[in-house]
């Protein structure tokens, strides 16, 4: 069977996180932008841990709550400030894992995402000894990511490198950026949504899918493995442009610096502020390859906008949160099922019945990959743009038209 999974997400546990972040919000969402399987997030958090014990136990490792399947994650920051992604066999494993970090972290039960005073090979070692899975969170981001401080999984990781069975790409990159770095081909890449909030715009933002004979924890771990026909058949998430941190840009005012004119200005903008390095540019440097070199066991990246971004501006909107959004947002769902569906899969016949013409069109101008997108950086996301005959920006690319066609052909 093919399940949709987003493995790292965020309870209203942690730092800046929407209340509505509630595992029955969660469980009715996530349907609804065709995902069956989320990643607890911050389940080394007692608080959140008993919220979790809410839910129908499938097996040790994986719960269920209204159709939606979670299992047992967390994201921990280690001494370096490297995030790392984890995800546990059973509660018994949870339990395991926090008593031997307890002395090591002083806000393991006020933060979600907490602060442990260990590196990244003591955090893999500790992780081995559960049998839950490591590896890095968004990799390449300039901020508490492993390439920010790291030039190599060794590096972070040390002996413990060959047990990290995966890395996550973050927003601000996709599978061709990545397999530009030849360490990471053995790995198996996830696309998240890092979400803070259930709203459509940011929940499932990104997904992996994958291939399974059920949706548990077992299964998921097989399926990361790349073991017992188990694996990842497609990576879906945002263009990278899209991403905070995707070009190098001052982190106040947002000017975007090339490489080579940051390095003149020794990382300082016009306005005084601080540029941080974009993940293009980082991934310049570290690279092995001038262009990606794919392994055979690497699925297809297929690029989704989130549709309520594409309302948005089709409606000539602000911001997705707006109520006309959401109406437009929830009408569509309500006849084709889940917002896959409505951006790839239904007939645009069917669609204009539905909705406006201004969203339909723009729905097209998705398909046909005709929207604009203006790069984000130093911590802002980028921006599309739906086309005009006097847009002065030239269209970014979103891969090859055939990638976009049909999930369902994956």
């Amino acid at each position: 069977m093919l399940i949709n999974a987003d493995l790292h997400i965020h309870s209203r546990y942690s730092g800046a996180t929407s209340d509505r972040m509630t595992i029955a919000a969660l469980s009715v969402e996530a349907p609804r932008k065709g995902i069956t399987v989320l990643a607890t997030g911050d389940c080394l958090n007692n608080h959140w841990l008993q919220e979790i014990k809410s839910c129908a136990v499938i097996d040790e490792g994986t719960f269920e709550m209204n159709g939606t399947r979670f299992i047992l994650s967390t994201e921990v920051e280690d001494a370096s400030r490297v995030h790392h992604l984890l995800y546990f066999p059973s509660l018994s494993a949870v339990e395991a894992y926090k008593e031997k970090i307890q002395s090591k972290s002083k806000n393991l039960e006020t933060d979600g995402r907490p602060n442990i005073a260990m590196n990244g090979e003591q955090l893999a070692s500790l992780a081995k000894d559960v049998e839950a899975l490591i590896g890095p969170a968004h990799a390449f981001t300039p901020w508490t990511a492993m390439y920010a401080y790291h030039d190599s999984l060794e590096s972070c990781y040390g002996t413990m490198s060959p047990y990290v069975s995966f890395v996550e790409l973050g927003l601000s990159a996709d599978s061709n950026y990545a397999d530009t770095i030849s360490e990471l081909h053995r790995l198996t890449f996830l696309t998240n949504s890092d979400c803070h909030s259930p709203h459509p715009v940011r929940l499932a933002r990104e997904f992996t899918r994958f291939e399974v004979s059920d949706a548990t924890f077992d299964e998921m771990k097989k399926a990361i493995l790349r073991t017992g026909g188990n694996k990842p058949v497609l990576n879906v998430g945002l263009p990278p442009q899209e991403g905070k941190y995707n070009e190098s840009a001052c982190i106040s005012c947002f000017t975007h610096y090339t490489l080579e004119e940051a390095m003149k200005r020794r990382w300082k903008c016009s306005c005084g502020k601080r540029i941080k390095k974009g993940v293009k540019d980082r991934i310049g440097e570290i690279a092995t390859f001038k262009e990606p070199r794919h392994p055979s066991h690497r699925p297809p990246y297929v690029y989704l906008i989130p549709l309520s971004e594409i309302i948005t501006k089709a409606l000539g909107q602000h911001t997705p949160f707006t109520q006309s959004v959401t109406k437009r947002w929830e009408e569509l769902i309500g006849v084709f099922g889940s917002e896959i569906a409505v951006l790839l899969d239904a007939d645009l016949e069917e669609v204009a019945r539905v909705t406006v013409p201004a969203v339909t069109t723009a729905i097209q101008a998705f398909r046909d990959h005709k929207v604009i997108i203006i790069p984000g950086g130093g911590g802002k996301y980028g921006t599309i743009e739906l086309p005009s005959d006097d847009t002065p920006v030239i269209p970014v690319s979103l891969g090859p038209k055939n990638s976009q066609t049909s999930l369902l052909d994956y």
